[in-house]
């Protein structure tokens, strides 16, 4: 027993070493974690309607850390992709991360229906990524259309639907430098996702990329947009909170 537990952490030690895959792991875990803490002990900082969303940030980092805890030790010792476990974490963060979208225009109007539409899109987009991750070689290319799909729809809620509309109607210049930097974390952050599914076999870059290296699009992806996205909210409430403190004063 002792022999085999000796052996088993040599070769995590080796992955460790070499594999910059099990390095992202590593990293998105730290990250995440300590993106997590931030957020929360941040919400003291903030006026009150702002306060859900630093805790909806803390959520999404939180959650995301403690599934890359799990995500690198099963790649550790097995070598393959955590494709469940990280679907988990998807099915649970995305839709926070819709959330957000309707927690920052709320104070400027937003309906309960654009929440769920967003919410809706986003599921769609991860329920039909993972049947075609898991489905073959066959299917994902189907399956990956209709994933798109939802992912369009969320791009155009933030560029053209609801969330766009109530952002220029606020005319909050914080609230429009934030979607301005949302809607780069949209298409160019969430871009890599696609990416990274199309490396799968038979799929249009299988034969550009290793199969491995989906994990390492996806490790930099995540890690990149959920903090990016809590740090925007951040910066958000910060700034509305300091105007509105200030407004006080004046008064």
């Amino acid at each position: 027993m002792k022999t085999l537990i000796a052996s088993e952490l040599v070769g995590l030690d080796l992955i460790v070493n070499s594999d910059p895959v099990a390095i992202t792991f590593f990293i998105g875990y730290m990250a995440m974690f300590a993106s997590a803490v931030f957020f929360f002990f941040e919400r003291s900082s903030v006026d009150g309607k702002w306060k859900t969303s630093l805790l909806v940030s803390g959520l999404i980092t939180g959650i995301a850390a403690v599934h890359y805890y799990y995500m690198r030790d099963f790649y550790m010792i097995t070598g393959t992709s955590p494709t469940a476990f990280r679907y988990v974490d998807w099915t649970l963060t995305v839709p926070l991360m819709c959330v957000e979208f309707y927690l920052l225009t709320k104070p400027f109007g937003a309906k309960t229906p654009t929440l769920f539409k967003l919410i809706l899109a986003s599921l769609v987009m991860l329920i039909t990524g993972y049947i075609g991750e898991t489905s073959g070689i066959d299917n994902n290319i189907f399956w990956g259309v209709l994933s798109t799909l939802g992912y369009l729809y969320i791009v155009y809620e933030v560029f053209a639907g609801d969330v766009a509309k109530l952002s220029k109607a606020s005319k909050s210049p914080e609230l429009l430098r934030a979607m301005f930097l949302l809607k780069i974390f949209i298409t160019l952050g969430w871009a890599i996702y696609p990416i990274g599914y199309m490396v799968l076999p038979g799929n249009l870059l299988s034969s550009v990329f290793d199969v491995k290296s989906i994990d390492l699009f996806y490790n930099l992806a995540d890690a990149v947009n959920k903090i990016g996205f809590g740090l925007v909210i951040y910066s958000v409430a910060v700034a509305e909170t300091k105007k509105n403190r200030n407004a006080n004063i004046t008064a």
